[in-house]
């Protein structure tokens, strides 16, 4: 008797994988998951790999990677390529980075602009508002 998880429809795929049944044809449709053939007057069935191969992709989805880039691991996972597996998580790690320099950015002017509303007084324009008017360039914190 064939184990459970080597004869799944689709919707038994997505309920085990944790995603729509829509994400996997899409994911077919963007070729990060075969298609398995229909066999006449059959249902299409899905297995553990159709499993692991749709964790593999929702991890790279949460360390960030596009789509595009996930297809460019999954035709470096035979593991003879950790080169450039290594290279582009190298390029996501400084795209991370960059990201969060700019996140830092954000929160020292927003902590700024937070801090002269919480200073006004009396009946005087809004800081935050007239800093939004002026234009990025002039609130920012130096650094």
């Amino acid at each position: 008797m064939a184990n459970e998880l080597d004869s799944l429809t689709i919707g038994g795929l997505a309920r085990a994988a944790g995603v729509h049944v829509e994400t996997i044809r899409y994911y077919q449709r963007r070729g990060l998951l075969m298609e398995p053939e229909r066999p006449p007057g059959g249902i299409r069935r899905y297995g553990a790999a159709d499993i692991d191969r749709l964790t593999f992709v929702k991890t790279a989805q949460q360390l960030g990677f596009s789509l595009d880039e996930i297809g460019d691991l999954l035709r470096l996972e035979d593991g003879t390529h950790c080169q450039e597996a290594s290279e582009l998580a190298e390029h996501k790690l400084r795209d991370v980075r960059e990201k969060l320099d700019r996140l830092q950015q954000i929160e020292r002017v927003l902590s700024d602009m937070v801090a002269r509303c919480h200073a006004r007084q009396g009946n005087v324009t809004c800081p935050l508002i007239a800093s939004l008017h002026e234009g990025i360039g002039k609130t920012r914190t130096p650094g």
